[in-house]
């Protein structure tokens, strides 16, 4: 038995699990159709829980091993099975009615530990929910998993202590975004229908860039961050990421409204709900106005900003009218109003002073014995040894407000309905390294809502997100801007790491055995594809016959739009005086799509043989 499908076996016996039932394929599939399922009876809640707990066995730590997962829901079965019993008695609560979903681990769940992706919480039990984990479960909603984050919420790339680094499921070499990461990449491979985030800077919006989702930092005070462990209580905000803005919309509606603990809601108790679902269909495109920021897509990686462009251009089709624009002194503006450096360590220990029997009491402790992974040793150290300048602070919280005034003087001159700019300038970094290009503080530090909405990839596969930013409270109407485009033009991809499961396991790894025996070379070549970790092994040998000097043996694509096969070569497997050679190639989306379509072949160089070569299909 392989590993993978031994994992899935012990989840089945852990949780007391038969194979699930393939009434339905969770693979992709939204709330509506999902509910639909359980309403019809195609499907049971605890059938939903056991077909993504496969998906996540077989692809969270083992194939792509995405890490993006730090703790199954031991309960997640027997909850399911409760709200099975309860729809046959007295129906579904909501929409969420029976649905798995994902908590990024610094939501408080009295159930299951909240870590806030360090060791200085691993085993650590709050007293209560978090206010939006209470509102989800009386919905109806099953928690199915804690996901990763970057820890403490300090950073875009979504590595921790506790479990380490989150993979993109779109290139696992590469980070996902952050701090909700795991929650990112999670949600793009459907291991639960819709997940939660938080978003201070750009934690929901990168992560929903990076994944081709679609996620909304809320207008601040919108909804609750009562029982979310703190970063900065002015910026931070908490909310859902999805594959789809009807998803979005689902979750929204049943988690935002006024919070006797969350100050900020205040406004709430004056004002409407937005209704999302009910809006999604609320908006005329034509005659809409929108502000592109130009500064933003001059810093633009190519590839990002010809994305955007297109989905920009689309709109001008629909009749709105694209209006470029700058934010005067806005870089001052924004380094006048950030105010997580004043917040962080004050709130943590405020925190962490109204908790019971919390594991640490202090950000001193947690520095003091080193309770951090090294990515955030500058920030923490920094974040004791700096005291607070109660005058700096009271500028950057004015600062906040002059900010929002600069920005909606923008929205008044050119009568705009929406500013749009890349919601991440650059491409996701590869592990390791630090990722630049966020364009975060505009909404953060001005308390404004900004609704990452994903418009398409780079040539080389990479989720490219196109942040909608609006007036304060102007949340529905986002999402309804962005719903005609998600209609049109199906922006929706899935990672190719993490396909549909077939009888409970992922594809097998294909093999591949090939005789070259031509103008006097002769080789053998073995190949090994895979799917889930989206990697080709090779292992190429000369043969004893071979009686010619071979220089090079390549493998090319056949594109279909030149003639002959003269292409350039893709990968070199074999160099001059050389008879064996082994290696793995991290596939393109052209090669990957190539050699499923079987339009490989060896280019072959000899002294036997043209200067053009020789070639050959590898199938």
């Amino acid at each position: 038995m392989s590993r993978t499908k031994f994992l899935i076996a012990f989840y089945s016996c852990f949780f007391s699990i038969s194979a699930p039932a393939q009434s339905i394929d969770v693979f992709e599939t939204g709330i509506r159709d999902l509910q639909s399922a359980l309403e019809d009876g195609t499907t049971t809640s605890v059938e939903l829980v056991d077909l993504y707990l496969a998906r996540i066995a077989a692809y969270d730590k083992q194939g792509p091993a995405l890490n993006s997962i730090v703790r199954i829901n031991s309960r997640a079965r027997e909850q399911a099975a409760e709200l099975d019993a309860e729809r046959l008695r007295t129906g579904a609560r909501s929409l969420l009615h029976g649905i798995p979903v994902l908590i990024k681990d610094n939501y408080n769940t009295t159930d299951m530990p909240t870590s806030n992706g360090s060791v200085a919480f691993a085993n650590y039990y709050p007293s209560h929910n978090a206010t939006q984990v209470d509102l989800l479960l009386e919905a109806g909603a099953v928690i199915i998993a804690k996901t990763n984050l970057h820890e403490y919420a300090r950073g875009i790339t979504s590595i921790a202590s506790l479990i380490g680094q989150t993979k993109n499921p779109y290139d696992i070499r590469r980070a996902p975004g952050g701090s909700s990461g795991g929650t990112g990449a999670a949600v793009a491979s459907s291991f639960g229908a819709v997940g939660m985030g938080s978003d201070t800077c750009g934690s929901i919006r990168i992560p929903s860039a990076y994944n081709n989702l679609i996620g909304l930092r809320p207008s601040k005070g919108l909804s609750s961050i009562h029982g979310i462990m703190p970063l900065s209580h002015t910026q931070d905000t908490g909310g859902p990421l999805a594959r789809n803005v009807e998803d979005l919309a689902i979750v929204l509606d049943l988690t935002i409204g006024y919070d006797s603990n969350d100050a900020a809601t205040t406004i709430m108790q004056t004002m409407s709900p937005p209704n999302f679902v009910d809006s999604l269909e609320s908006v005329q495109l034509e005659g809409m106005r929108f502000g592109k920021i130009t500064n933003y897509f001059e810093d633009s990686n190519p590839g990002v900003r010809n994305t955007i462009e297109d989905a920009l251009q689309w709109y001008e089709e629909q009749g709105v009218e694209i209006i470029e624009i700058e934010i005067p002194n806005q870089s001052d503006l924004l380094s006048a109003s950030g105010v997580i450096g004043f917040e962080f360590t004050e709130d943590l220990n405020q925190y962490l002073a109204s908790s019971e029997n919390p594991p640490v009491t202090s950000v001193n402790e947690i520095v003091d014995l080193s309770l951090y992974h090294e990515a955030l040793q500058q920030s923490m150290i920094r974040s004791v040894e700096e005291e607070l300048d109660e005058d700096e602070y009271a500028e950057a919280l004015a600062g906040r407000l002059t900010l929002r005034d600069a920005i909606e003087a923008v929205f008044v001159e050119h009568e705009l309905d929406a500013m749009v700019y890349p919601t991440i300038t650059q491409i996701p970094v590869m592990i390791g390294d630090g990722q630049p290009g966020t364009a975060c503080p505009l909404a953060a530090n001005s308390g404004l809502p900004a609704l990452s909405v994903p418009v398409g990839f780079t040539n080389s596969g990479l989720p490219v997100g196109m942040e909608l930013m609006g007036k304060h409270f102007q949340d529905a109407e986002l999402l309804a801007i962005a719903k005609p485009f998600e209609e049109a033009n199906s922006p929706r991809k899935s990672p190719f790491v993490t396909p549909a499961l077939v009888n409970g396991a992922p594809p097998a790894t294909d093999s591949l055995q090939v005789r070259f025996n031509r103008n006097g070379v002769s080789f053998m070549a073995n190949f090994e594809y895979s799917i889930v970790t989206n990697n080709l092994s090779y292992d190429l040998s000369l043969m004893q016959n071979n009686s010619a000097e071979v220089f090079a043996i390549t493998l090319i694509i056949d594109t279909e739009d030149i003639e002959g096969l003269n292409e350039a070569m893709i990968l070199n497997l074999l160099g001059p005086k050389t008879s064996q050679a082994s290696g793995d190639y991290f596939m393109t989306p052209d090669f990957r799509e190539a050699f499923e379509e079987e339009r490989v072949y060896f280019r072959v160089f000899a002294e036997s043989m043209p200067i053009s070569g020789v070639t050959q299909s590898v199938h």
